[in-house]
């Protein structure tokens, strides 16, 4: 997500103050704020960062070429605003109308509504948040929720943590992504090292190369958290693992440690 719309765009950054005026005073709904938020994405967008933000994506998706600090700033503002006149129950239905659609901006925006309060959330909103992954396009849609959202919520309440082996399940390469991506939040902390190794196990041999990035990524994190026990177990995959995962799940080792890993065998 990062990736794909990252620079801020100073020229234009006070240019949507306004439409915060014209949200729906009169009975709003989930649906009407929604549909706000949507008019001023579509109207506020830049068509040559559209572009560039295909470029990305090996999936076709549809971008309003929206900058991420343009973005997470009017996300913040309307949250604020939402939070205060309605609560926040109320914005979490608004987010999930807006991550319903195809338009990328729409989704990311969702997670930028509810990023902040994802460590509190409980079983109803985790729950809520599982039924989107049908939803998801492509990689940057997924690692947005994923990441900054479902991952926090199993850090926080480790006991979730047994959805991603039903996820990694799935013929949905984006819930067995999502099963890798889940656990980076808490591996950081140092937690779920066995549920990790045991994922891992499940997962080499997928050939989705979405799947082993995600693997990778984790498993470069769980490395970087806790090498003691990571560099072991990546000695006893290497035979097996997809090289792609291996070079990820190595790039922040030493490079002595890196090149044993790596070293291929007679």
């Amino acid at each position: 997500m990062a990736e794909i719309i990252t620079e801020s765009n100073t020229d234009s950054s006070l240019r949507y103050d306004n439409r915060f005026d014209i949200m729906p005073q009169n009975g709003p709904t989930p649906a009407s704020i929604a549909a706000q938020i949507r008019s001023v994405l579509k109207h506020e967008g830049s068509v040559a960062h559209a572009e560039g933000v295909q470029w990305f994506c090996k999936e076709e998706i549809k971008s309003r070429g929206w900058y991420t600090a343009d973005l997470r700033r009017v996300a913040i503002r309307f949250r604020r605003t939402i939070v205060a006149e309605h609560g926040t129950d109320f914005l979490v239905r608004v987010a999930d109308k807006l991550f319903s659609g195809p338009v990328l901006e729409e989704k990311i925006f969702a997670v930028f509504l509810l990023e902040k309060l994802a460590g509190k959330f409980g079983d109803a909103e985790f729950k809520l948040l599982e039924s989107w992954l049908p939803r998801i396009c492509s990689w940057a849609d997924h690692d947005a929720l994923v990441h900054y959202l479902i991952a926090p919520m199993i850090a926080s309440e480790p006991a979730r943590v047994k959805s991603v082996f039903r996820w990694a399940k799935s013929r949905n390469r984006w819930h067995r992504r999502a099963a890798c991506v889940a656990l980076i939040q808490g591996t950081r902390q140092k937690m779920f090292f066995s549920e990790i190794r045991r994922l891992s196990n499940l997962l080499l041999a997928d050939k989705d190369d979405m799947v082993q990035k995600g693997l990778g990524w984790l498993l470069r994190e769980t490395a970087k958290a806790d090498a003691r026990r990571t560099v072991p177990y990546l000695m006893r995959i290497r035979k097996r693992a997809p090289r792609v995962v291996l070079r990820t799940a190595c790039e922040t080792l030493p490079v002595v440690t890196r090149k044993k890993v790596l070293a291929k065998q007679a």
